[in-house]
């Protein structure tokens, strides 16, 4: 599998013709803020150091080319083929592909990575899960994407890779009442009292896991709980970076290919 670090999935790793993995920051080849396995397009990186990252993350997937979006916090799915441009031009916060070779990449720095996969129909999504996205619902139109593409919705499996726990999550009341107006039943216990009355703590990885129960067998969910944010020296986090008073940060690529 890859040659730079990388975290799995057990219901993922189990498939046979699916090679995946939600990489750390580490093992590339961009400095500063921006050490070192940095994947963002985006990010204000230097760009040869970035294409040389994403090599090394194809290289891991055992695929040719690493496709990703301009993200944009959305609930736009995109299909990826063979043709599909290869840079970051097309804008949308999830992929699906049923084409072997190709790696499918979604950023993060603070917000899950999810990776889907049916390996029976052989059908592949990723999703970029933020808050916005996961509220407007990017988990369930990956998952309707992949059906369009032949995977059986109970053959799908998802794992939702480290993001921001809740802990360091601080939200206000405005942010909670949008989730309760549109999401009450999945919000149920994701959010708790904060440092204030005006403040609560936000559970992100749980919301996405309860979106997912929608439409999903419970049983074919992961959730890695690892935190982004804590772990400064294993993950980027946008919010970490905010509260030092920074404004350069990387972006760690959740990833899954077809082989």
């Amino acid at each position: 599998m890859p040659d730079v670090p990388h975290l799995t999935s057990g219901l993922l790793e189990s498939m046979p013709n699916i090679r995946h993995g939600f990489f750390t920051r580490l093992g590339g080849t961009s400095t500063g803020a921006f050490h070192s396995l940095n994947c963002g397009q985006f990010s204000g990186d230097d760009a040869k150091a970035v294409r040389e990252n994403r090599k090394r993350v194809a290289r891991g997937l055992e695929c040719r080319t690493l496709y990703s979006l301009k993200q944009v916090h959305s609930d736009r799915v995109v299909t990826v083929d063979a043709g599909s441009p290869k840079k970051g031009v097309q804008e949308g916060d999830g992929m699906v592909t049923d084409t072997p070779g190709i790696g499918l990449g979604v950023m993060g720095a603070d917000c899950a990575g999810i990776l889907f996969a049916d390996h029976h129909n052989r059908v592949i999504g990723a999703a970029h899960g933020g808050w916005k996205g996961a509220l407007d619902g990017i988990t369930d139109n990956v998952v309707q994407a992949m059906c369009g593409l032949g995977a059986v919705k109970n053959q799908i499996v998802a794992a939702i890779g480290p993001a921001i726990q809740m802990e360091y999550y601080e939200v206000g009341l405005e942010f909670v009442d949008r989730f309760v107006q549109r999401s009450p039943i999945e919000c149920a216990d994701c959010f708790e009292p904060g440092k204030t009355g005006d403040k609560r703590y936000f559970d992100l990885p749980l919301y996405l896991e309860r979106r997912l129960q929608r439409v999903l067998p419970a049983e074919h969910i992961d959730r890695l709980v690892l935190d982004t944010y804590s772990a400064e020296q294993q993950f980027f986090s946008y919010r970490r970076t905010c509260h030092a008073g920074g404004t350069s940060y990387g972006r760690q690529v959740s990833a899954v290919s077809l082989v």
